[in-house]
C-alpha cells in the first residue's frame, strides 16, 4: 500500500529522511522513518531509483502531496556533471509503501 493514504505529519528532514506517522493494520499509529539516500541517487541531474546519496548533490529538497492528495512528491534541485542545477521531482509512491506502520521500499515499481 502506498504510504501517504495511511500517514500523517509527512515530512523530509535533513534533506533525505522521510518521516511520518503511519497507521498500522490494527488502527494504531507508529512513528516511522526511511533514509531516502539509501534508495535514491542522482544521475547527472536526475533522480534515479535504486541509487544512493542523492542529497549530497541536491539543494532545496522538500516534500509535497499534490493533485488532491493523490501524489506524494519529492522535489529538489539536483546538480549535473557540469554543476548546473536541475529542478526535478519524484513520485515516492512508485516505490515507498506502508507495511503495518513502517516504511517499506520496493525494488520494483
Amino acid at each position: 500500500m502506498t504510504f501517504h493514504y495511511s500517514a500523517e505529519d509527512i515530512r523530509v528532514d535533513d534533506g533525505h529522511i522521510l518521516r511520518a506517522r503511519l497507521q498500522k493494520a490494527d488502527g494504531e499509529w507508529n512513528d516511522a522513518e526511511i533514509d531516502l539516500n539509501h534508495h535514491i541517487g542522482n544521475d547527472n541531474g536526475n533522480f534515479v531509483w535504486d541509487g544512493q546519496g542523492f542529497a549530497g548533490s541536491a539543494e532545496n529538497v522538500h516534500f509535497t502531496v499534490e493533485g488532491d492528495g493523490e501524489v506524494p512528491v519529492l522535489r529538489a534541485t539536483l546538480f549535473d556533471a557540469e554543476g548546473n542545477g536541475q529542478d526535478r521531482d519524484l513520485n515516492l509512491s512508485e516505490r515507498i509503501g506502508n507495511n503495518n506502520g513502517n516504511f517499506e521500499y520496493s525494488t520494483w515499481s
